[in-house]
């Protein structure tokens, strides 16, 4: 697949990975045939909270040998990259937010930063367990002026993200750069930092093996909610949606 500009009947999925595409191989191959034989109209990002370097390994050692995505966003919409290139339109963004000072003044009040593998311009990440940790950290950064956006997510992920960040930011950018509109778009994802994609998409899909974080909150009168898990969950979702073909019993 290529990112070339969008027609008029384009649509763009984005994708999360981790539990939404991954988790069962043969699906995932399945899918990737099928958005192989939908061509150039059906445009595919994927979109993950982990840094490109982590999403490329996992792309070597578990995806198809075929697999190509238009784009990858990642770092939590830090990143966007076209083939091996970043998009310098949306990297610039970030270069002066103060990430290295909130990894500073979040371990002094005694929280673990996640390994360096996982932070980026524009997101830093920490274990926080619980709301009262979480609600500290949130009003030192405000007291120190820092502007930002947070996620937690799970029972103790923390992100820390520069005000422009984040993954329904940067599918907006990625839309408007490949010139589909938002009505075109399908968000696909699995857990509730993937709710912000929803809310902004024009189409969701939640696989079945959807967090309850995410099924609690998400937006029902776009969002198809599958039966399928992992990738059989968004090939589902796509096959209802009208922009898959149905399989042939």
């Amino acid at each position: 697949m290529t990112a070339e500009t969008g027609t008029t009947d384009t649509w763009l999925l984005v994708s999360d990975i981790d539990d939404t595409l991954t988790g069962n191989h043969a699906d995932l191959k399945r899918l990737w045939h099928q958005l192989q034989q939908a061509g150039p109209h059906l445009k595919l990002a994927l979109n993950s909270s982990r840094p490109a370097d982590s999403v490329d390994r996992t792309l070597s050692e578990y995806f198809p040998e075929s697999f190509e995505p238009d784009a990858i966003i990642t770092g939590l919409g830090t990143e966007i990259r076209l083939g091996r290139l970043f998009l310098e339109s949306w990297q610039n963004r970030f270069a002066d937010w103060p990430d290295g000072e909130v990894r500073a003044i979040v371990r002094k009040l005694g929280y673990a930063a996640h390994d360096d593998a996982f932070q980026t311009d524009g997101k830093a990440s920490f274990a926080v367990a619980g709301k009262d940790g979480v609600d500290a950290i949130l009003a030192e950064l405000r007291k120190e002026g820092i502007p930002f956006r947070h996620i937690y997510s799970g029972t103790s992920d923390l992100d820390i993200l520069a005000p422009g960040a984040g993954k329904d930011a940067a599918m907006r950018h990625l839309a408007s750069y490949l010139g589909i509109p938002m009505k075109r778009t399908i968000a696909a994802g699995d857990s509730g930092n993937d709710l912000a994609l929803f809310e902004a998409a024009g189409k969701a899909i939640a696989v079945g093996n959807a967090r309850e974080e995410l099924l609690a909150a998400l937006p029902r009168d776009k969002t198809y909610i599958a039966s399928g898990h992992h990738a059989a969950g968004v090939l589902e979702g796509l096959t209802e949606m009208g922009l898959l073909p149905q399989r042939s019993v």
